[in-house]
């Protein structure tokens, strides 16, 4: 861990007219620097602006590390290429939410926990037929984790470590029930129940293409390329869906509570819709006459736009996106599938990379540009694309949860700077 630069000044000064106003500096364990603002209002009146938050450290948090400049992303200080190579979803998950690698044992327990709790209550799988068969997943998954909280009420008081604990692996158990129920439903199959013997990864892939006659075996490889998956999703920062969280967290809602309003706020196509973007528009280069070479100068000319390029952090190569596109090829060489889209996508990137236009703006692979092609590989249908995104960010939301439980902070309460009319009389109805 690096230690904050001697040259940053403990405060700066800020100057309102003629008042100025001594403001801390705060620096994080890899040296970045902010200015804390907290008192600003109480000492002067004056608020900021920063539509969007883009400039602004809502949290100070433990959690993730991103260094967007250089392509870095840390879970708890641990590169994010050593945890794809070495590790597995369900201990990548204990790390975010308890701040450390488990032991052997402390892995065991949780597993144990995850078993002991991957089964919905009954009148749960009743509650699936009320939805309508081409209802999309998401409302579905953000419904059915409300409706968990109703089934698991001693979850919504929370004392200790141990409770947190059990919450946690009821959560990330029963999503992976409710989100194969949400597509069997829709495709009209009967439900069938998890296997506790089996690994996380390799449960969910049975709940989704198992049927009550036949257990589906899955290759180790395609199990592992769906942990993967899951591992580059677990957490990304304080994006969209994670300050959605923290910000219902913060009125003391339960974790339930908290991670289905994450879910919504993931449903966003500019959030977790975005490698669906990127495999319709391969989908239309594969199926029309348009080259990728056309397509390119027509990103240029602004009449068309590139999905999975660029990102609002990343100024530089994602480095998902580099473990996605090792995965993708690997996976589809063990399946002896020829994925036209790969090549088109293969083709895509080497264009850009390799155009100043692009690389002039960050223009780089994101994570989304080859976690569709993955998750297309593995058998899952587009429209499950962004549940695969939730449960993998399950994790990082119940960490921010569990930091701003344990932070004891007071409720998150934004302000703003009116723009509307000033102060005028009300007029009747008959003289409008």
């Amino acid at each position: 861990m690096s230690t904050p630069s001697k040259s940053v000044p403990k405060s700066a000064e800020l100057k309102i007219g003629d008042e100025s106003l001594e403001l801390p500096v705060v620096v994080g364990t890899e040296n970045e620097v902010s200015v804390d603002i907290s008192e600003l209002r109480e000492k002067t009146g004056v608020i900021t602006l920063d539509e969007g938050y883009r400039n602004t450290g809502s949290v100070r948090s433990d959690i993730t590390f991103i260094n967007g400049e250089e392509g870095i992303l840390r879970y708890r200080g641990i590169p994010i290429e050593q945890l794809a190579e070495k590790s597995n979803f369900v201990e990548t998950a204990m790390l975010l939410i308890f701040g450390e690698l488990p032991t052997e044992d402390q892995l065991s327990h949780f597993r144990e926990l995850l078993s002991e709790h991957e089964m919905i209550h009954e009148g749960m799988r009743n509650s699936f037929l009320g939805f309508p068969s081409n209802g999309h997943p998401m409302p579905i998954l953000s419904a059915m984790i409300n409706t968990m909280s109703c089934y698991n009420a001693d979850t919504w008081d929370i004392e200790s470590d141990k409770d947190i604990e059990n919450a946690a692996a009821r959560l990330l158990s029963k999503i992976r029930t409710v989100a194969a129920y949400a597509y069997r439903t829709s495709r009209g199959l009967p439900l069938i129940y998890p296997e506790p013997d089996y690994s996380y990864c390799r449960n969910f892939l049975h709940l989704m293409f198992s049927s009550p006659t036949h257990a589906q075996d899955f290759d180790p490889d395609i199990v592992r390329a769906l942990s993967l998956f899951l591992i580059l999703h677990a957490d990304h920062e304080q994006n969209c869906s994670t300050s959605t969280v923290r910000m219902v967290a913060s009125a003391g809602a339960n974790l339930f509570a908290s991670c289905a309003a994450g879910v919504c706020a993931l449903w966003g196509p500019l959030h977790g819709g975005a490698n669906v973007a990127v495999i319709e528009q391969l989908e239309r280069l594969h199926e029309s006459e348009t080259s990728v070479d056309q397509l390119m100068e027509d990103v240029k000319q602004k009449k068309e736009k590139l999905f999975g390029f660029g990102h609002g952090v990343y100024k530089h190569y994602d480095p998902r996106a580099m473990i996605l596109r090792k995965q993708a090829a690997k996976v589809l060489d063990k399946l002896g599938l020829n994925d036209p889209l790969m090549d088109i996508a293969r083709r895509l990137e080497e264009v850009a990379l390799n155009d100043d236009y692009f690389v002039s703006r960050n223009l780089y692979p994101n994570v989304d540009f080859y976690s569709g092609i993955l998750l297309r590989a593995i058998g899952i249908p587009t429209n499950m694309y962004t549940v695969m995104f939730a449960i993998g960010r399950m994790p990082g939301w119940i960490a921010n949860w569990k930091e701003v439980r344990d932070s004891k902070s007071r409720i998150y309460r934004p302000r703003q700077v009116y723009m509307g009319p000033t102060e005028r009389d009300y007029v009747d109805r008959d003289k409008r």
